[in-house]
């Protein structure tokens, strides 16, 4: 099922609620940062699994301790809610793994 995009200020406000987010080139971005390589796969494991039951899959780049996400439905032509929901459970694995 496609879902519409949202509209900017729908974006904006959505993403002033998600610290670390904002929209580059029109989409979702993260930089996240952990204390070594393993706690950075350890994020990205966590993600892959939620990602996964939401059908819902980030593009995203792993250096080292780092891990920089950036999030658009791709068939929605924009940013919808399963990219902000998916944010939020990124912020909340992050949390636990920073």
């Amino acid at each position: 099922m496609t879902r519409e995009p949202m509209r900017g200020s729908e974006v904006d406000a959505a993403v002033a609620s998600l610290p670390g987010w904002d929209v580059v080139d029109g989409k979702l971005h993260r930089l996240s940062q952990f204390v070594d390589f393993r706690a950075a796969l350890a994020f990205m494991n966590a993600v892959g699994d939620a990602a996964e039951t939401a059908n819902h899959h980030p593009e995203w780049f792993n250096v080292y301790n780092r891990v920089e996400v950036w999030m658009t439905t791709h068939d929605a032509g924009g940013i919808t809610i399963k990219d902000l929901d998916l944010a939020r459970v990124m912020n909340s694995l992050a949390s636990k793994l920073s």
